[in-house]
């Protein structure tokens, strides 16, 4: 099942379901049977509504997805906007998760060449995230390294603290899209919240597949293109730290809450490992795509000539 959160006209968010070229509004599909949905209330806006109803609201979706769909609560994706499907609590990212990344990273970010005997993490700030379509802020006052990474993003469903591998898993709600944007000139000190951690330097969506939709988080392709030039290619089967061994480690020391994410790290064919170096210029379009999810396609702007108007 693919969850989304969109506008329509008069930018009211609500919760949809994704079908193909359409999505189904899920109040509007709750409210055509007379059934409401358990935890839901009548307006839900984004997928961290649906987190926060528990299990019994997918369970009850599928039953109502089964039936035949009333008339009105299908739309057209083009008629509405699909915004961020959740704004997370809090995003943590993994770094050099990906063997030739690391090697890559070494060669051209002066990171170590040793591949990483324990996950690399950093953090994002909510205000970092934004939606499909939404713009990638480049501001040429800090920066003229503006950089793209196609990661797949693991959505929290349930409180995770001191989670053991094996029951990692238990703790997803879905998997969605996050291009970890980074302004390489901005590292500081070695650390990269800055660097990546600036207002839209986490476009997200375009939705969020449950968990019980994707037999295997391991084996899913990623792509990313600039301009629709292939950039990175890759699949999550590369991973050097699987998703059950990222949740074990994180939740180590710090509690995943329910609607948190947590972007599982970059292939190879970053920006700053070519010869010579591509970054993001005013006038890019970047689109990140994940199998089964769907594509994260954000314009860069010059946020500058956007503050002037």
């Amino acid at each position: 099942m693919l969850l989304v959160s969109y506008v329509r006209e008069d930018e009211v968010r609500r919760l949809g379901v994704q079908d193909q070229d359409a999505v189904l509004d899920v109040a509007a599909l709750a409210a055509a049977h007379g059934a409401p949905l358990p935890g839901l209330g009548e307006a839900p806006a984004s997928v961290r509504d649906a987190i926060g109803a528990g299990p019994e609201l997918l369970v009850r979706l599928r039953e109502l997805l089964a039936a035949p769909v009333p008339e009105g609560v299908r739309l057209p994706l083009s008629a509405v906007r699909l915004r961020a499907p959740l704004r997370p609590g809090k995003v943590v990212g993994v770094g050099l998760n990906y063997t030739e990344h690391v090697a890559e990273s070494a060669r051209t970010l002066d990171t170590d060449k040793e591949l990483p005997q324990r996950p690399v993490l950093f953090s994002k700030p909510a205000t970092a995230v934004t939606g499909p379509g939404e713009p990638i802020w480049h501001n040429g006052e800090l920066t003229a390294q503006l950089d793209w990474e196609c990661e797949l993003a693991v959505v929290i469903g349930k409180t995770a603290r001191r989670v053991r591998p094996e029951d990692a898993l238990d703790h997803v709600f879905g998997y969605s899209i996050v291009n970890d944007i980074s302004a390489r000139d901005q590292r500081r000190g070695g650390q990269w919240f800055f660097s990546k951690g600036q207002d839209s330097y986490a476009p997200l969506g375009p939705a969020v597949r449950t968990a019980d939709t994707v037999p295997d988080p391991q084996n899913l392709d990623l792509l990313l293109k600039v301009n629709g030039e292939v950039k990175q290619k890759g699949n999550t089967r590369h991973m050097l730290f699987r998703i059950p061994e990222l949740i074990a480690d994180i939740s180590s020391g710090l509690t995943l809450e329910p609607g948190d994410v947590i972007a599982t790290g970059s292939p190879a064919g970053v920006g700053a490992s070519f010869t010579p170096q591509q970054f993001l210029t005013p006038g890019d379009v970047v689109e990140a795509s994940i199998e089964s999810i769907g594509t994260l396609r954000n314009p860069v702007v010059d946020a500058r000539e956007a503050e002037r108007g």
